[in-house]
């Protein structure tokens, strides 16, 4: 884990692209259409990911700001409630602490997301913007949580891994 403020940025980071990638590439395959077809998103395609490269490019860059706000700080504080270092598993610790960053994440992300694909880009009514959001987060929540969990964080702690750890 990051021991310097230093690492915490190269940590937050990589941790901010990786959700973001995987983030875009879902909503990318979701915006294309492909969970309506018969074989949902086993259809995708490479051109999937490049385009979800290119929303990653600039969605991570919220990620990161927004984390460092109060995404990082409130799942830490929510999961503290619900967790005790000195008791409970570490791993179990860490986990709730993952889940409670990605509750406050998700529709802080998903806030961002409706703005600008929804209403900017999209042209849709800054009034439809309540059901936009809650509808964004009803189709993101699931994924980011799995996302973060599986992929992201072990992804994240493995490439941070690799860059800092010297033995």
């Amino acid at each position: 884990m990051p021991k310097t403020k230093f690492q915490v940025i190269i940590f937050g980071l990589i941790m901010s692209y990786a959700m973001a990638y995987g983030m875009e590439v879902y909503n990318v395959a979701i915006k294309q259409g492909l969970n309506t077809l018969a074989g949902g998103l086993s259809n995708m395609t490479n051109h999937i990911f490049s385009d979800a490269a290119i929303e990653a490019s600039y969605m991570g860059i919220f990620v990161f700001i927004f984390s460092n706000l109060w995404g990082n700080r409130l799942g830490a504080y929510f999961a503290s409630k619900h967790t005790n270092p000195e008791k409970d598993n570490p791993y179990f610790c860490r986990l709730m602490r993952q889940a409670c960053t990605v509750g406050i994440m998700c529709p802080t992300m998903s806030m961002v997301a409706s703005i600008l694909f929804n209403v900017i880009l999209a042209g849709n009514s800054p009034l439809q913007l309540p059901a936009i959001w809650v509808g964004t987060v009803l189709k993101n929540f699931p994924m980011a949580l799995l996302w973060n969990m599986y992929a992201a964080a072990p992804f994240t702690h493995l490439v941070f891994k690799l860059i800092f750890d010297r033995r």
